[in-house]
């Protein structure tokens, strides 16, 4: 693994970012499907990895198949959406179409991504789209899974600076929401963001009970998010730090709080600029905590 992920994080973003000024996008065109990117490198990482040790501990006559792969956590990916077919099609092969079945073929294999990965990519100019696809595959395989968390939260910050305001609804500044995070202390039990946005509070809750040697299993998740868009990002972060999606929803925050003590929640997290006024007082007493 390199010895700075930091510095894999900016090349990879500075490169990224050339492509796009070269381009006529705008940031808010270009960051779902790059951020799509960076999920299918994971999962074609997960998988290579995967694949390469069932090859070595030899399996007999039984075929390995999609269920073999998820027993271990990994998402499933057919051939044509495996990163090397999508980097070595044919000079005159339509790229966008390409990665647009790959994401469909996720999708058919793996139920809960159904419907939230990007399939925009026929948008996008071929040469961005090789570009894209040649920076992302220069990732090392011998990285560690969760420096591909860190590198889609690093894309999801970038991408939520040069939004301005805009960007704040889906994306809270890591350091804020470990904070929050800090002072939940979610040791076991359900976690519940009515403003979930990219879903960083699930994130950071995951890795503070990892921290403390405990098994992440013992939390569960509950968000809601008013924006669509949104709600695929977040499911897509959740997957690309290995963990489950978890129940995230469309609603407003506001409306939806009470559903916490309906589902006894353990621990409410959130950033407070992202909950409104008719938010205020729905949880008092229910909850053990909310910040």
């Amino acid at each position: 693994m390199p010895a700075n992920t930091t510095e894999l994080e900016k090349r990879l973003w500075g490169a990224a970012d050339e492509f796009r000024a070269n381009s006529k996008l705008k940031s808010s065109e270009y960051s779902v499907p790059v951020l799509g990117l960076i999920f299918l490198r994971y999962a074609d990482h997960k998988f290579t990895v995967a694949k390469t040790k069932f090859t070595s501990q030899g399996t007999g006559r039984r075929t390995i198949g999609k269920a073999d792969y998820q027993a271990r956590g990994v998402l499933y990916l057919p051939e044509a959406a495996r990163f090397s077919t999508l980097l070595n099609l044919p000079e005159g092969a339509d790229i966008g179409k390409a990665i647009n079945d790959a994401m469909k073929a996720i999708e058919a294999d793996n139920e809960d991504l159904k419907d939230v990965l990007p399939r925009t990519y026929n948008r996008l100019d071929k040469e961005l789209l090789v570009s894209l696809l040649k920076n992302f595959a220069a990732v090392p395989m011998d990285i560690e899974g969760d420096a591909f968390g860190k590198i889609y939260e690093y894309f999801l910050g970038k991408f939520a600076m040069s939004e301005g305001q805009k960007g704040g609804e889906f994306f809270t500044p890591t350091s804020i929401v470990k904070l929050i995070v800090e002072i939940i202390e979610p040791y076991h039990g359900r976690i519940y963001d009515p403003a979930c946005g990219s879903g960083g509070m699930f994130v950071q809750s995951a890795a503070f009970v990892d921290h403390h040697k405990k098994a992440v299993t013992d939390i569960s998740i509950y968000g809601q998010e008013k924006v669509t868009e949104t709600i695929r990002l977040c499911k897509m972060n959740l997957a690309v730090h290995g963990l489950a999606p978890g129940e995230v929803e469309a609603g407003k925050a506001g409306a939806g709080l009470a559903k916490a003590a309906d589902h006894q929640s353990d621990g409410v997290g959130h950033d407070p600029r992202n909950v409104g006024r008719s938010a205020k007082g729905v949880l008092e007493g229910t909850l053990r905590t909310e910040v």
